[in-house]
């Protein structure tokens, strides 16, 4: 018998944005699918007559759909720990394999049973290779759509050694083209190495050797003359390229994500119509309103602006409440990896901290997780509660809707129909 049932009090339904009572949802361990949703008249019929060997009690726990982090790099760890430059540089593909793996493993615990990983941050295709490990039953983790390589012009986001040239002696980060020909078939290149989402830089601190040898964000003054602004961030492509990585792109129907943090970058990406904008800590009402207009959406990594634009951070928060306002779409991300994968609620926080309904934040966090990674372009759907939907549940001790830090309590996680954590404590793993 591969299907079995679980029986809920409380259920948060994100297509409606309320919480749901006695609602039971069977699944089918075999598709890993969602069979049944249907509620309960516990008055009329008691659950002790209904409930079957197998099924799963979480009454008197808060449920939701697994949860989806929108902008991950599972290569990374905490830049607390040590700069992405020194990762690439000092850790074997060996070991950065098995942090990734661990880091998986860690995603999936804290109730993240879907992340969008945007770039492998130079290990090549090895965001694709893990992706099909997990789907394969290999090793426990969220079900990966990744990027691949970043796409990038040249000299714009590499790891440089001084005095390197225009060589690198790190592994590339990047696809780095140059042109609307090149541009094109770095797209195809891409689609061809495995990627789920085209992810291309619309800006990038291209004189990041300026004032070397400190590459890493923050700037660390290293020279006894700095410049006033040592690593800015100018564009590095043009309309017409971004253009063709767009269009290129969607004859793979193969969703955008474009990296933007100036305002020029910002505007040619939401002009050539990317599915995704990141980071964008530059946005006008009326870029907000054209992003609104043609169904961009936003994912504010504020987990690592927190960290990185403390000096500007209420201005951050108050754009992400302002984009809000006027209907852009948000998804969750923060940027995880940058700082601890098992974190990545920190984005969650944030986002009601900036003054976003909780409510709308969980929906953020489900559906528009689903909607980041290509909506029916991914080919299933998860993030909400329906028949032949993924069978992603998770559950909280706590209700989010009045404690701060519930999210922070998972207690069960099931992703494809599969139970990976009981009673706070992980299961099926070894």
């Amino acid at each position: 018998m591969t299907q079995y049932t679980l029986h809920t009090s409380w259920l948060f339904d994100p297509k409606i944005k309320q919480v749901r009572q006695n609602i039971s949802v069977t699944v089918d361990s075999a598709t890993g699918l969602i069979t049944r949703v249907f509620e309960r008249d516990d008055e009329r019929q008691p659950l002790s007559e209904i409930i079957k060997e197998g099924d799963i009690d979480l009454r008197g726990k808060y449920i939701l759909p697994g949860l989806v982090d929108a902008h991950t790099h599972v290569f990374l760890h905490s830049y607390d720990e040590k700069g992405a430059l020194q990762q690439k540089r000092d850790e074997s593909m060996t070991e950065r394999t098995v942090r990734g793996v661990n880091h998986c493993r860690t995603a999936l615990l804290a109730g993240y049973t879907t992340y969008r990983d945007l770039g492998s941050e130079g290990m090549q295709e090895c965001d694709a290779n893990l992706r099909d490990a997990i789907a394969r039953g290999l090793t426990p983790g969220p079900r990966l759509f990744v990027a691949t390589k970043v796409i990038s012009s040249t000299g714009s986001y590499e790891c440089r050694t001084e005095n390197s040239g225009g060589g690198h002696c790190l592994p590339a980060g990047a696809d780095a083209v140059d042109g609307v020909e090149q541009c094109r078939q770095a797209v195809r290149r891409r689609v061809a190495a495995g990627a789920d989402i085209i992810k291309f830089f619309a800006d990038y601190r291209r004189r990041i050797m300026r004032s070397p040898p400190e590459q890493q964000h923050p700037y660390i003054p290293s020279v006894l003359h700095p410049p006033k602004e040592p690593n800015p961030d100018y564009m590095v492509f043009s309309q017409e390229e971004m253009n063709t990585i767009v269009s290129e792109a969607a004859m793979a129907r193969c969703p955008v994500s474009a990296h933007c943090c100036t305002r020029e970058g910002a505007l040619a990406a939401i002009d050539a119509g990317v599915n995704t904008l990141e980071h964008a800590y530059f946005l006008t009402d009326e870029m907000l309103k054209q992003m609104a207009e043609k169904a961009i959406i936003l994912v504010p990594t504020l987990s690592i602006a927190e960290k990185l634009h403390s000096h500007r951070f209420d201005d951050i928060l108050r754009q992400v409440k302002r984009a809000h306002e006027l209907g852009v779409r948000i998804a969750c991300g923060g940027d995880t990896g940058t700082f601890p994968h098992g974190e990545n609620v920190r984005e969650l926080e944030l986002m009601i901290k900036a003054g976003i309904p909780i409510a709308d934040v969980l929906e953020s966090c489900t559906v528009g997780g689903w909607e980041a990674c290509g909506a029916d372009l991914c080919g299933r759907q998860f993030g909400w509660f329906a028949e032949n939907l993924q069978a992603d549940i998770i559950a909280l001790d706590k209700d989010p809707m009045h404690s701060p830090d519930a999210l922070r309590s998972v207690n069960f996680v099931m992703k494809d129909a599969k139970v990976w954590k009981v009673g706070g404590e992980q299961c099926g793993m070894v």
